[in-house]
């Protein structure tokens, strides 16, 4: 597969780009999850925001918070805030790496979000095993740390980001947080 060194439009994900989805994401399955097809397709149902750029050489999937999804990151996110966009996966390929196809993506999901009425994207950052390219990444987006956990019986520790989409400024601002 050559890639295209032009930008390349981003496009919705489609029920035929499943399984080169399915081929991408499992292939970064240490850094996310591993997914089975029919895990792959009920995500792709549930997700608010789903796109690839190019023939596939990056993939992004988010949910809302009205989501069917039992993610623990996901919901972490959902007993704190009421309202929110959580970006499950961003994947790109090893060969179209430095493109800024990530920021593309997250850069039409700020703008997607803020359309539906969303203030607030969300994410989370493997501490360990550590990701500093994704936590630097994410800081240069205006991504704030919200919190931390250990998941996965202790096998990981992950941080929580949150980023505010609200007027037009793409600094962090202050999130709000559910009261009990």
């Amino acid at each position: 597969m050559t890639m295209s060194k032009d930008p390349l439009p981003i496009e919705r994900i489609a029920a035929a780009d499943e399984a080169a989805i399915l081929a991408l994401n499992n292939e970064h399955a240490a850094e996310l999850s591993w997914l089975e097809p029919e895990q792959l397709s009920f995500l792709l149902k549930e997700a608010f925001y789903t796109r690839r750029i190019g023939a596939l050489e990056a993939f992004i999937m988010c949910f809302d918070q009205d989501a069917l999804y039992d993610s623990p990151n996901f919901l972490w996110f959902r007993e704190r805030y009421p309202r929110f966009v959580y970006v499950d996966r961003v994947v790109v390929a090893a060969e179209a790496r430095g493109r800024g196809h990530a920021r593309c993506l997250y850069v039409d999901l700020f703008e997607q979000a803020r359309r539906a009425g969303h203030t607030m994207v969300t994410c989370e950052v493997n501490a360990d095993p550590p990701n500093p390219v994704s936590d630097a990444f994410h800081a240069a987006l205006g991504f704030a740390e919200v919190g931390d956990a250990v998941i996965h019986g202790g096998e990981k520790s992950v941080r929580y980001y949150a980023r505010s989409i609200a007027g037009r400024s793409s600094a962090a601002a202050p999130l709000a947080m559910k009261t009990s």
